[in-house]
């Protein structure tokens, strides 16, 4: 199946749950059987090879946050690079996320998230929601975004409180996106940045 028509499904699939609804909670797509990408579709490109040039485009670092569903033990989260704002007109952001994720169920059950840009000073917070299988919020200091009662993490620069508005294929990944709902940001502090597979700041 070729991208055009894993988005179809997808799209489909996200339908029949009520997905296209402001207010509908987004259902997980299944862990496909198959890979995105089919051998005879694959480019003759070395995934290494691959990895180290994208490396080299500098990209802030958050953690996304949901609360926890019915019958869970607590809020969800993982760290992520691929955020972006999407649009001014409706206010839309998205993110991508590994189709194998076990954080993404939780988030889209939710329903909503909240992105956490975090500062210069937060690469073991970061750290601490890169990992998987453990307690990602032990002696975590947060409070309830305002909207959707996501986790707002303490100290970050910026948040911004999200409804799951869509949710396409992209690969072995899924890019999300975002209707915000609730915004802000502090007036002080220094992005945390991430190149070449390790931490950073700006420099001055």
């Amino acid at each position: 199946m070729g991208h055009a028509g894993m988005a179809a499904t997808a799209v489909r699939y996200l339908r029949s749950v009520g997905a296209p609804t402001a207010t509908g909670r987004v259902e997980a797509l299944p862990r496909p059987k198959l890979r995105a990408v089919g051998e005879d579709e694959r480019a003759p490109l070395d995934a290494g090879e691959f990895r180290r040039v994208l490396g080299n485009f500098a990209t802030g670092v958050t953690v996304v946050t949901a609360p926890a569903s019915e019958g869970e033990p607590g809020p969800a989260g993982f760290a992520c690079q691929s955020f972006s704002s999407l649009s001014l007109d409706p206010p839309l952001v998205s993110f991508m996320v590994a189709r194998t994720s076990t954080t993404w169920p939780r988030i889209a059950r939710a329903g909503v998230f909240c992105v956490n840009v975090l500062g210069a000073d937060q690469g073991a917070l970061c750290r601490g929601f890169a990992v998987s299988g453990a307690d990602k919020f032990a002696g975590v200091v947060y409070d309830p975004a305002p909207v959707t009662g996501s986790p707002r993490l303490a100290g970050v620069p910026a948040w911004i409180d999200c409804t799951i508005q869509a949710v396409h294929t992209g690969g072995d990944h899924l890019i999300v996106v975002g209707r915000v709902d609730a915004l802000g940001a502090t007036a002080d502090g220094e992005p945390l940045l991430f190149h070449r597979g390790t931490f950073g700041t700006l420099a001055t």
